[in-house]
């Protein structure tokens, strides 16, 4: 009788284990991932340099080559840890890449804000630009106090907000359409 009880709580085990890892592979396996990110201090002022790695799945592809532009947003957050209160955040910033494809003239185009539009001709040389994203001023010169060290943290994901409506209620229910970053953390001392 013992035997019986003791039996159904190992396979109940290993059927939560097989699910756990299953669900952990296929997250990682579709997700973004932050290769390198740092600031930078310039003339115009603090400039974000990141690498992003990732591909776009089957179902991501179809709508793009169907007229559907993908958005990509990047955010920052720049905070100050305090030991006597709440980090005070000093900078929150995000900027948006638009993917989209045009079937008239076979080409891709890409635009950051409303500041750069860029052609391309393949898939891949437009999601060069959201991959290897050119530098970013995230923060003026005056923003950060230099010699404070600051704790910067950074991430991509697919924003399905900024979607047509049918698509964020499609997007919603469809594991195709959830591709982000975990958040990429690190230290930064201004100068």
């Amino acid at each position: 009788m013992k035997r019986k009880a003791f039996f159904p709580f190992h396979w109940l085990c290993a059927i939560f284990l097989l699910a756990f890892s299953l669900q952990h592979g296929t997250a990682h396996a579709d997700g973004i991932d932050v290769q390198e990110a740092h600031l930078e201090s310039s003339e115009e002022g603090y400039r974000l340099s990141a690498i992003y790695n990732f591909d776009l799945n089957r179902g991501l592809e179809d709508a793009l080559s169907r007229g559907i532009p993908l958005y990509f947003t990047t955010e920052i957050e720049i905070t100050k840890p305090r030991w006597y209160w709440f980090d005070a955040k000093e900078v929150v910033n995000s900027q948006t890449v638009r993917i989209s494809y045009n079937v008239l003239t076979r080409q891709y185009y890409a635009a950051i804000g409303n500041r750069l539009h860029q052609s391309f001709d393949s898939l891949d040389d437009a999601l060069s630009l959201v991959r290897r994203p050119s530098r970013w001023v995230v923060a003026d010169n005056g923003t950060l106090k230099p010699g404070t060290t600051y704790e910067v943290a950074v991430r991509m994901q697919l924003d399905v907000a900024q979607l047509p409506k049918p698509f964020q209620i499609h997007a919603l229910n469809s594991s195709d359409w959830r591709l982000s970053s975990d958040w990429e953390r690190f230290d930064y001392t201004a100068d």
